[in-house]
């Protein structure tokens, strides 16, 4: 469970915040003066600091200073008051990850703190190239096939450098560990490190979300915000899912790295910027170019340097190694003990062709032992799974019956534009909703389970409502 620390001297809101936290399942702590809420960063990890601007004594801004000199990877967010919005906003510059006016909405401010967690965790959390499986207890990216060491050869290579990366491979092949690979063993280590995932934001909220506003920009444009680009100045950028960019954004992303400098909704003034771009991305660019879709001056300066992920299918003898992986990862989460796995298990592992690559062997490896009686992995654990005919029964099928039988329930409705999104908004939801509670409300595992990453299952989850007295977000 993730611990937050709620500095603020409103007694009654501090209190009432710290229930709400701890009912969605955060270890939280409070403390009524900056002073106070330094004493306890310095006595004990913490995952968040939400901080009050208008403190006695030691004001948020000296109080912000002194976390940063603590920890300075520790996320900060900023909670203000019309009044201190300049100075919220120069604590953000500074490396805050956010600032939220008062009053403030519950469930807005609840997705913040799961992706200033989420950010935290990415920025701390190693991740170690080229691990012994078994004895790994971190993030890693595991393999000795000749295909990873030439992956890890590249790192090595561009990491002391500020070059632009590209990191393309088939979704579930690890680009995401890749960027933070380079990240941690780069030059910018000590400063922020932030992920965009283009699909997972909303058309319509990705440009504000990258450049900020200026105050009047739009409708609901009450405060000049500043976006993550401008946040992580000094630091990296990683632009998950690229391919999927809107093409008036990426003109944005392309003056960004030629002219080293952004505008703000609504602004006029270029605002310089020093942040490294990673980007990546499971589309095919070149024929996203050839069919208008993606830049082509764009993809020029994004491909400085690239690196290539090969699918697990191609680099099968690394498989035994993932196995045992992710069986100590797995296990150690769930609090249990590692049942090993029979030869006929793995070998059926191997044979497969995994087409979700390491992310879809991961996710098998967490059902199986959430089911798991303690006994050794057998093969008709697996094939039940990976829906692979192992022995005379046959793989459970899904009921579709039932399942029309509700959709044309559905369609007897009135005629409605909006029916096909209706029917997929409940569909999923059930699915997240089932997975969630399959994990005890933990995010990071359900979205393993689900094999989306955890900006995606966030998004969902606010799209589709969801509130479970269980959420945690470990």
């Amino acid at each position: 469970m993730n611990t937050i620390l709620v500095i603020d001297d409103d007694d009654q809101l501090r209190i009432s915040f710290c229930k709400l936290l701890k009912e969605e399942n955060y270890l939280v702590q409070g403390a009524a003066s900056g002073e106070a809420g330094v004493d306890i960063v310095r006595q004990q990890p913490l995952d968040l600091v939400i901080l009050d601007m208008r403190l006695p004594g030691m004001n948020g801004m000296e109080t912000f200073t002194q976390i940063r000199k603590v920890d300075p990877k520790l996320p900060v967010i900023i909670v203000t008051a019309y009044g201190t919005t300049e100075t919220a906003i120069e604590a953000t510059k500074m490396g805050a990850y956010d600032y939220v006016l008062k009053p403030f909405e519950i469930p807005e401010m609840l997705n913040l703190i799961t992706q200033a967690i989420d950010a935290g965790y990415f920025m701390k959390s190693p991740v170690t190239l080229d691990a012994v499986p078994d004895q790994q207890s971190g993030d890693a990216i595991i393999g000795q096939s000749r295909a990873m060491q030439t992956v890890y050869k590249a790192i090595g290579r561009v990491a002391q450098t500020d070059a632009t990366v590209l990191i393309r491979g088939e979704s579930g092949t690890g680009k995401e560990l890749v960027a933070r690979a380079i990240y941690q063993h780069g030059t910018r280590s000590d400063k922020p490190f932030l992920i965009i995932n283009c699909v997972a934001i909303p058309e319509t909220l990705l440009e504000s979300e990258l450049f900020g506003y200026e105050k009047g920009a739009f409708t609901g444009a009450a405060q000049k915000h500043i976006g993550k680009i401008e946040q992580a100045h000094g630091g990296t950028v990683f632009l998950d899912e690229i391919g999927d960019m809107p093409l008036s954004i990426q003109a944005k992303i392309l003056r960004l790295l030629q002219e080293k400098s952004i505008e703000r909704l609504g602004g006029e003034e270029p605002i310089p910027v020093d942040v490294r771009i990673i980007a990546a991305t499971h589309q095919n660019l070149e024929k996203a170019i050839g069919d208008g879709k993606f830049r082509e001056d764009l993809y020029f300066r994004l491909k400085v340097v690239t690196i290539e992920l090969p699918p697990l299918r191609e680099r099968k003898e690394d498989i035994p190694g993932l196995i045992a992986y992710y069986l100590n990862k797995h296990a150690r989460e769930l609090k249990m003990t590692n049942p090993g796995i029979q030869e006929e298990a793995l070998a059926l592992l191997n044979d497969y062709e995994w087409p979700g690559n390491v992310r879809e062997l991961g996710n098998l490896i967490q059902k199986v032992l959430i089911f798991n009686r303690g006994a050794p992995i057998a093969a008709s654990e697996l094939a039940q799974i990976i829906h692979r005919r192992h022995d005379s029964e046959p793989t459970p099928q899904i009921p579709l019956d039932t399942i029309r039988h509700w959709v044309r329930q559905m369609m007897t409705r009135e005629p409605d534009t909006c029916l096909f999104d209706d029917i997929v908004d409940i569909v999923s939801g059930i699915v997240i909703s089932e997975a969630l509670m399959s994990t005890d409300g933990n995010r990071t595992q359900a979205a393993k389970l689900l094999g989306m990453s955890r900006p995606t299952l966030h998004a969902k989850i606010e799209k589709y409502n969801i509130r479970m007295k269980t959420l945690v977000s470990d």
